[in-house]
């Protein structure tokens, strides 16, 4: 047995990025923001989310930078080969089943006044 899901609620750090391509896939990148409270002060967690389809049409419609989400979906490892040195990198990216707008529209308009730095 496995089980790879990874669920997440925090703030968009970016808007999306969406791409379409010839195929009729649509695929939608943006970056999520999660506090992890510690004993001596709050850090950030930051996620790259990759999403796909119909969800990814709702991100770029309706999640911007500073928006509250909640995601669901699966942790996936991308590996490229660096074109300058050659050395193999890879990052975690959330591959994203399930995206849940959360919160208001005026929340997340004054969150971002209030955030301008984020």
């Amino acid at each position: 047995m496995s089980l790879n899901i990874v669920h997440l609620v925090g703030r968009t750090g970016t808007d999306p990025e969406i791409r379409y391509f010839d195929s009729g896939s649509v695929k939608c990148r943006l970056t999520l923001a999660v506090n992890r409270p510690t004993k001596k002060d709050d850090s950030t967690d930051w996620f790259e989310l990759e999403i796909w389809g119909k969800t990814a049409e709702v991100a770029a419609n309706y999640a911007k930078k500073g928006s509250l989400i909640g995601v669901q979906g699966s942790l996936k490892i991308d590996t490229w080969s660096d074109r300058t040195t050659g050395e193999n990198r890879s990052k975690p990216v959330i591959r994203v089943d399930r995206l849940d707008l959360l919160g208001s529209k005026r929340d997340n308009e004054n969150y971002n006044q209030n955030n301008d730095n984020f």
